[in-house]
């Protein structure tokens, strides 16, 4: 990159999702709804797992991580475009834009691998069960989570050196409600085509390895629980059915957006749009809908706060 280049452009303009001022508004209320929604039902997570003797297992202590994550993830992004559609003027300084670059891609990174080990989690459970305690022991499970933080602070470091470093000297315009790093790089002022492809595939290494990873877990365990009694495969089935789909709604549209774009500008911004509203919206749905022990924690937490009457 020639020295000279140095970066003037101090504010990027943000397209949004829509340009009719009935429809912005009408987006809105439903984003603000939602990012409540996000915001609580995580809170209710992390509260009751916190809170809840029941609940102090290897599982459940990354399923809290996997909370916290989410909530981070959708606040990076959430909270702009909602203040955006009341907004002639949606702009957002450079410094801004970066630090969205590299949230985005630090807290995706740290949550896909965290999803690795919750898939680790319930491998040994299911496949080691007589020393899944000795094995998931509070000391390894906080060093996994910190791994996963650790690759997902690379992750994003490594994006963030190499797009702050690009030289913008004009076109400031983002189709898209938030910083996106693909688009982002389209504005510099250079060829920017090897650069974008190389940035793709070390997000497709991240990011295949991680659901590569995922599919050998999850068909390892299957196999195995296919294969034991129809009790225990019951309850194990319920758990993995779960987590598989958080995978699958997660990784999926992270693919589309990074590692195969589609280029087809309304696609991308459903994908961002559900990658960052309504996977941390279904991530809590998903695992406490579907999971007993959350909704009877959910029952004693209530019996708690309601009273004598809720005792009786």
């Amino acid at each position: 990159m020639d020295g000279d280049n140095q970066t003037v452009v101090s504010e990027f303009v943000l397209w949004g999702l829509a340009n009719s001022k009935n429809i912005q508004f009408l987006l809105f209320l439903v984003f603000l709804m939602l990012y409540l929604l996000i915001v609580s039902g995580n809170i209710v997570i992390l509260i009751l797992i916190t809170t809840d003797p029941h609940l102090h297992s290897p599982m459940y202590f990354l399923l809290a991580n996997l909370s916290f994550t989410d909530m981070w993830l959708s606040s990076n992004t959430t909270p702009k475009m909602i203040i955006d559609f009341l907004r002639e003027n949606k702009t957002i300084s450079f410094a801004e834009c970066m630090s969205q670059v590299f949230l985005s891609h630090c807290i995706a990174g740290g949550e896909m691998v965290l999803l690795v080990v919750m898939a680790y989690d319930r491998y040994v459970a299911i496949c080691k069960p007589l020393h899944y305690f000795t094995i998931m022991n509070l000391k390894r499970c906080t060093g996994l989570v910190l791994i996963s933080w650790t690759i997902g602070f690379t992750h994003g470091i490594s994006y963030l050196l190499v797009v702050v470093q690009l030289p913008f000297c004009g076109p400031n315009k983002i189709d898209s409600f938030f910083c996106d790093m693909p688009l982002v790089i389209k504005l510099a002022c250079m060829d920017s085509h090897d650069l974008n492809t190389l940035m793709n595939a070390e997000c497709g290494v991240v990011a295949v390895t991680c659901f590569m990873l995922l599919l050998i877990s999850y068909t390892y365990i299957l196999i195995t629980v296919h294969q034991t009694s129809k009790a225990g495969a019951s309850k194990a089935m319920s758990t993995c059915t779960a987590h598989i789909t958080v995978v699958m709604i997660f990784f999926l549209p992270c693919i589309f957006i990074y590692v195969w774009p589609l280029s087809i500008t309304w696609l991308d911004k459903f994908l961002a749009v559900f990658y960052s509203v309504f996977t941390p919206l279904l991530n809590p749905a998903i695992y406490t809908l579907r999971n007993k022990d959350m909704k009877n924690a959910m029952k004693r937490f209530l019996r708690k706060f309601l009273g004598p009457k809720g005792n009786s």
